[in-house]
């Protein structure tokens, strides 16, 4: 079954309601939209894996939000699907050419051939190999080619952050539980880039383990942080059971028998900006601000709340 998180923006009542029971009853999660504006803001607090878009909307047109879609750094690789009545060659000419969609079917529609544009969409998707697997942020090259472009900016600011204790949470309550984690560190970005944010700020999870990055400018960047720690200390004892919630800890029992007392997660964050360069690669960028991570990591572990540490 599909894990994949799909946008269906359709203002027509019956045609949303079947395509959110259909794609809901192949295991893939939902999220519709009858307007324009209620996509967008949905693209500001979520990054599914697929948009699925009708062109004519009451307040805009389809290819303005798949334009959209294009122009943010953490969406402009998310496959998108036309599914429109408009199949004259000029529209045709538009959504695949302009907006670059993945597949443009024409109303009315074959629902299982639809399911098989979706799927393979989806796979070409994966094969890019671009996103995150489980919290669909971007990754790898993407970070990489964020972060080569801070070298000729004059104004940016650039956070480092890993959710500490999270291998031993793991290790106690299991991978999906560890899953669970991230995709809820995840969302408090996104939700922060949605609030606080623009459309050219930049949300991306390192696939090594638990260690996002998130790229700002200086003005907006420690608010934005700050926004994240106080609900991420403030909800991350929800993942924990009512024992460990009650005595403020989580008991963990190593291999060889012997218990001990684990802290509850936190996040580490280290905040560098362009006035602590310049910086002339890569590499001394991201030496800078994993200087400062580790200095937020010592002060997390003394006073087991999440730490900022500015370089």
């Amino acid at each position: 079954m599909p894990n994949e998180t799909l946008l269906i923006v359709e203002d027509a009542p019956d045609i949303q309601t079947l395509l959110k029971i259909y794609f809901s009853s192949h295991g893939y999660e939902v999220h519709t939209a009858g307007r324009g504006s209620e996509a967008l803001e949905l693209l500001r607090r979520l990054t599914p894996h697929l948009a699925l878009l009708d062109v004519n909307l009451p307040d805009m047109l389809g290819y303005d939000i798949g334009r959209a879609i294009r122009a943010n750094p953490r969406t402009r690789n998310l496959p998108i699907i036309f599914l429109t009545a408009r199949t004259e060659k000029r529209d045709i000419m538009v959504g695949l050419g302009e907006v670059e969609a993945d597949a443009y079917v024409a109303k009315p529609f074959d629902i299982e051939l639809l399911h098989l544009e979706v799927r393979n969409a989806l796979k070409r998707s994966r094969q890019r190999a671009q996103m995150h697997p489980v919290t669909n942020l971007p990754t790898a090259e993407a970070i990489t080619e964020q972060l080569r472009a801070l070298l000729n900016r004059q104004d940016w600011a650039l956070a480092s952050m890993r959710i500490e204790h999270f291998d031993e949470f793991t290790q106690g309550y299991g991978s999906l539980s560890g899953e669970d984690v991230l995709k809820f560190t995840a969302m408090l970005l996104n939700d922060a880039l949605a609030e606080l944010g623009q459309t050219d700020d930049f949300v991306g999870h390192l696939s090594t383990g638990p260690e996002f990055v998130l790229i700002t400018t200086p003005e907006r960047g420690r608010a934005m942080i700050e926004r994240v720690v106080a609900r991420f200390d403030d909800e991350i004892g929800l993942h924990y059971s009512y024992h460990d919630r009650k005595n403020g800890a989580m008991k963990l029992v190593d291999a060889d028998g012997s218990e001990r007392s684990v802290p509850f997660m936190s996040l580490a964050i280290g905040l560098l900006d362009a006035r602590h360069g310049p910086f002339y690669d890569i590499r001394e960028l991201t030496e800078a601000v994993e200087n400062a991570r580790q200095s937020a990591r010592q002060q997390s572990s003394a006073t087991g709340k999440s730490a900022l540490i500015i370089a």
